[in-house]
């Protein structure tokens, strides 16, 4: 009776609470969540409820505004900021050990003697090797604040004994920049996989130091690139435009929100022939990127149409660490295109599994395949800023020069290979036995490029791989795609032997799109573009 008492108190509390107080969608959403944790029949937990809710209000608006927890928020910010605190290797897990394939220059590891080809399989005395942990874990350990230390066992080849090492953990530079080379006499190739913290300063440097090699033209790509930091991407843009040329511009909803966007004119590439690449995954600040060069008609835009991501986030940063990106406004490129590819249906109702599945759609469309595929309506018609060449908005960047996909060389047994890591490992474990002798025989990429070829030891290594990962050899299919499959192998053992930029030197060779940037530069195409 004295609990039921006390309920008809608390319920009489809530309904005057309720009558005294201001009918607003807030309160409405204060005396629910009360209820519910206070007089729900059994405990609920009330930091999850209130996630729950924010989620659910978050899921009616656009596929971008979203809610991050705290563990999330620090993930998601790592990569962009530029760095994380940790031992400095680069690795892969190979049979369930971690395999190093290059120590961070001038990183912790380096420093007290870390080599490539060593394997960790002990950290602070917990065994990682042989345990099945997950590589999340693994990180776990290895990362750290700032000055503290971590013990490492490793065993290295040629040694009979594991070494043991006590590495002072430090802040280990993240690089947005996979690439910087002179990919031909004259041209220059930077390829960026995000905008982050530090994009501008490595583009900038990358930019100074391939003209003291002689570069006049430059093959800027984004293909992959997602996005990241709008000041990064302006900062990028700026390296090729004109004093007070408009980069973008931000609308939210209502007019005075409207801010905007100019470059200085302190650029080191204002001159000389730019093209940019991009793909279907070329997204958010990468549209900023080319949207303003293609606007401009400052450089030509090869490749396939870009994702359509162009909606503004600003972060709410949560008392729990926790964060709600939040859209207010919108990204417009300098000729007034809205980057944002549509997410609402015709009732105005936001469609996400229509948003989430576009990219499927388009290529079964044909898009992928055939620029005659893609149709635009007269309503998105726009005029660039100098030539008025025809450019369409409606979502995404349309290239000036279309590349399809290219599938010729995918086949189910190379998707195999591919996804059980087969590859990867068979370049890890080739050069684990051949790093010194082919770091003997070849002393730059230049060198490697030109005599290493995938023999019959590397592709029976392969085999072998894949038989124990349960792959049954198919001869047609691999026929099909041996080239790709040799590409890939060069490509990885060049990276292990040196870094991410040789990885790309070898690529590069065989991607369609780089190739046809190349030809258009050679052929006048470049030109009869920009006419």
């Amino acid at each position: 009776m004295h609990k039921l008492r006390i309920l008809l108190v608390s319920v009489g509390v809530l309904c005057s609470f309720t009558a005294t107080s201001q009918n607003t969608a807030f309160r409405k959403l204060q005396v629910a969540e009360y209820a519910i944790s206070n007089l729900y029949v059994d405990a609920v937990d009330e930091d999850k409820l209130v996630e729950d809710a924010i989620v659910g209000m978050l899921e009616k608006l656009d596929p971008h505004s979203t809610y991050s927890d705290a563990e999330e928020v620090r993930k998601m910010n790592e990569p962009l900021q530029g760095n994380f605190e940790g031992i400095g290797v680069q690795f892969n897990m190979v049979e369930d050990t971690l395999l190093v394939i290059q120590p961070v220059s001038n990183g912790p590891s380096e420093k007290v003697g870390i080599l490539a080809g060593d394997r960790i399989i002990a950290v602070n005395d917990t065994a990682i090797a042989g345990v099945k942990m997950n590589t999340e874990d693994i990180m776990s350990r290895l990362r750290g604040p700032k000055n503290t230390k971590v013990q490492l066992t490793i065993i290295r080849r040629g040694v009979n004994e594991p070494l043991f090492f006590t590495v002072v953990r430090d802040k280990i530079p993240i690089y947005s920049m996979d690439a910087s080379y002179m990919i031909r006499p004259k041209v220059g190739y930077i390829r960026i996989n995000r905008f982050s913290a530090t994009t501008a300063e490595e583009f900038t440097n990358a930019l100074k130091d391939l003209k003291k090699q002689g570069m006049a033209d430059l093959i800027l790509d984004l293909q992959g690139n997602g996005g990241g930091y709008l000041n990064a991407a302006i900062d990028m843009a700026n390296e090729f435009l004109n004093q007070k040329e408009l980069i973008v511009y931000t609308q939210g909803r209502l007019k005075e929100q409207r801010s905007e966007f100019f470059a200085h004119g302190t650029g080191n590439f204002k001159k000389g022939r730019l093209i940019v690449l991009v793909d279907e995954f070329s997204a958010s600040a990468s549209e900023i990127v080319s949207g303003a060069i293609q606007d401009w008609d400052r450089g030509v835009i090869v490749g396939r149409r870009t994702f359509g991501k162009g909606l503004v986030q600003r972060p709410i940063d949560l008392p729990d660490g926790s964060m709600i990106r939040l859209t207010v406004a919108r990204y417009y490129t300098p000729a007034g295109r809205s980057i944002q590819k549509p997410y609402q249906m015709e009732n105005g109702e936001t469609n996400r599994e229509m948003y989430h599945h576009d990219l499927i759609d388009r290529y079964n469309r044909g898009e992928m395949n055939s620029a005659d595929s893609i149709h635009f309506p007269d309503s998105v018609m726009y005029k660039t800023e100098r030539l008025e060449r025809t450019v369409y908005g409606g979502g995404g960047i349309m290239p000036d020069y279309f590349v399809p996909i290219d599938t010729t060389r995918y086949t189910n047994y190379h998707r195999q290979l591919a996804a059980k890591g087969v590859i990867l490992n068979t370049s890890m474990k080739y050069v684990e036995n051949q790093r010194i002798q082919m770091l003997n025989e070849y002393k730059n990429i230049d060198a490697f490029k030109k005599g290493f070829q995938i023999n019959d030891d590397v592709v029976n290594l392969l085999k072998a791989q894949a038989e124990e990962a349960k792959i049954e050899f198919n001869e047609e299919q691999y026929t099909i795609s041996q080239s790709l499959i040799k590409a890939q192998l060069k490509a990885l053992i060049a990276r292990d032997l040196w870094d991410m930029s040789e990885y790309f030197q070898i690529m590069n060779e065989s991607n369609e799109s780089v190739m046809n940037a190349l030809q258009l530069l050679e052929d006048g195409g470049y030109e009869k573009i920009l006419n």
